[in-house]
């Protein structure tokens, strides 16, 4: 849900129930076989039980599935069975209530589980559930959403993050397929491939004795357009023929002006004949796309219709929509141009780790003695430093050089462990550390003055429930900590707690993170970044009320485990 809510749609500018019967005849007589209601969400409109028992009597519809939220799913499912709905999608990107609250704005977590297990209960085999990947959001809860497949027949899809107008895509935050895969993989070796109908928008696995499977949709990495067999009606009659497409048909004002049933064919069989051999290039992206048609919305408008109702149309249409989709298929695969994202990717990735090898770049501080000018990586790691010495104080380890010399960097000393014997910037081996269960604990204050304490007290900042969403900040700071701290270790964590209270006297927000994990290095750093980010968040979100904030008492509380023994502060 976009942060500032959405703008609806006035009813009379909505498809009727009538003129959704009316349509979909057409579409089934000309040889569709399925229909989706997705939305939106479909099941807050209040005639969506009848919409569906008017579809099911329509001649030759083998399929009527519906694609929602889950929050009313639970209460409305049996009604629907009864009525004619034979397959259900329910959208699912988190498996914490936290940051489901976060997504969508509202509570209903519990709800949306009730009508999963629901689904399973009433025989729907499998009951999809269709998860957006997101980099640095949920990609670290892959395998809990496999391991939701052990119990249960669903069929979890793995969505790559695609481009909406209003979704703030970025390229950075796509997990690819393989990614995906190659992280499913390392846990479940034996994951097996299942065969797939040839137009299928997902590939398909299944961990032996799983009761369930999982899937992915390619929408970005390997496109699936070629085979796209896929229509989409608007919940105000506009007919899509790709979901990435701006060029729209409506089916509703020739409904309202009374065109004949032949005119509707011939104008629906000439927008598929418009239907481009790959998906259009929203001008938000600076490559081709790679996908034409998924159950979400195409813009931020119309993602949040309150009375929104979309039939997703899979044709196996008449020869003239037929002949239409061939002559446009697909021949091959595209490939990302070198010049774009991914190789941008791997440019930032061997700078980064030229750094890593490298040394600190230092930028003049004024207070100080030195004036330091630059300091180098070259490509192979060699490290140039320049820095010219105006007043050293004795035992500085500093280096000179000038024109006529140059003297090497001295040994760093024996306690600082993240420099080798030339002094120059590495990563700690902890290789040979024996296991341990190590835990840290890490604070921060942020006082925000009594103005926007209060506002915090009563949740009622623009930016939405400021705790909240420090804390999953908070949560997402600690995994990301190998990212943001270029020295440490990329580490397993096997929790993460964060917990914000207010503190009346002080008017101020304090923070408690706690990290744990078993393994040969500690935890430190990640109890500290999550404190910090959940403070830096509250300040973010506080910060149109008063510039008058101050960050303080950010330190580590304690630590257990490791060869350096505990610590906790008095």
């Amino acid at each position: 849900m976009p942060e500032e809510g959405v703008q609806l749609t006035p009813k009379s500018e909505l498809l009727t129930a009538q003129e959704i019967i009316t349509l979909a005849r057409l579409f089934v007589k000309e040889g569709v076989e399925k229909i989706r209601l997705t939305g939106g969400e479909p099941l807050i409109r209040p005639d969506v039980v009848d919409i569906v028992g008017q579809l099911n009597k329509l001649e030759g519809l083998k399929t009527i599935a519906i694609t929602t939220n889950g929050i009313n799913l639970a209460r409305l499912l049996p009604r629907l069975k009864e009525a004619g709905v034979n397959a259900v999608n329910i959208s699912l990107d988190t498996l914490v209530p936290a940051k489901y609250e976060f997504i969508v704005r509202r509570k209903g977590f519990h709800k949306v589980m009730e009508g999963i297990h629901k689904a399973t209960e009433l025989g729907y085999r499998p009951v999809k559930v269709n998860c957006v990947v997101m980099r640095g959001f949920n990609e670290d809860e892959l395998l809990g959403f496999v391991e939701f497949t052990k119990d249960l027949p669903l069929d979890v899809r793995f969505i790559e993050y695609m481009p909406f107008d209003g979704n703030k895509w970025n390229f950075k935050k796509m997990v690819s397929y393989k990614e995906m895969l190659d992280t499913i993989k390392q846990r479940w070796p034996e994951l097996e491939k299942l065969p797939c109908e040839a137009s299928s928008t997902a590939k398909s696995y299944k961990v032996p004795h799983f009761q369930g499977q999982i899937s992915f949709i390619t929408s970005m990495s390997e496109h699936f357009c070629g085979s796209c067999n896929r229509l989409r009606i608007t919940a105000d009659g506009n007919l899509k023929v790709c979901l990435f497409g701006s060029s729209e048909v409506s089916l509703r004002d020739h409904l309202r002006s009374g065109s004949s049933q032949e005119e509707l064919v011939e104008i629906i069989g000439a927008a598929v004949s418009r239907k481009k051999k790959q998906h259009a290039e929203p001008a938000l992206m600076s490559f081709p796309l790679r996908q034409d048609a998924l159950q979400y919305p195409p813009n931020s408008k119309q993602w949040g219709h309150t009375s929104s109702h979309w039939p997703t149309l899979r044709a196996s249409l008449s020869k003239q929509m037929e002949k239409a989709l061939l002559k446009n298929k697909l021949p091959g695969q595209l490939i990302l141009p070198v010049s774009h994202p991914e190789q941008q990717c791997y440019i930032r990735t061997r700078i980064l780790q030229t750094q890593m090898r490298g040394f600190c770049v230092f930028q003049k501080d004024t207070s100080s003695t030195f004036d330091t000018k630059c300091l180098e990586a070259s490509p192979v790691g060699q490290v140039s430093v320049d820095c010219q010495l105006k007043e050293a104080s004795p035992g500085s380890e500093f280096c000179t050089r000038d024109s006529a010399s140059h003297s090497e960097v001295p040994r760093a000393s024996d306690n600082l462990t993240h420099t080798d014997e030339e002094g120059r910037a590495t990563m700690v081996d902890v290789g040979g550390k024996p296991d341990s269960r190590r835990r840290a604990v890490a604070g921060a204050v942020v006082r925000l003055g009594e103005k926007a304490f209060g506002m915090v007290r009563q949740n009622q900042m623009k930016k939405g429930d400021v705790l909240a969403v420090a804390q999953i900040a908070g949560i997402q700071g600690a995994k990301l900590t190998s990212q943001l701290i270029p020295l440490c270790h990329n580490i397993p964590l096997s929790h993460v707690e964060v917990s914000l209270s207010l503190d009346e006297a002080r008017c101020a927000v304090v923070i408690h993170c706690s990290c744990q994990t078993w393994g040969k290095t500690g935890v430190e750093m990640e109890a500290l970044t999550a404190a910090s980010l959940a403070a830096l968040t509250v300040y973010d979100m506080c910060k149109a009320v008063t510039h008058d904030i101050v960050i303080e008492e950010v330190k580590l509380l304690s630590k257990t485990g490791g060869q350096r023994g505990d610590f906790s502060r008095a």
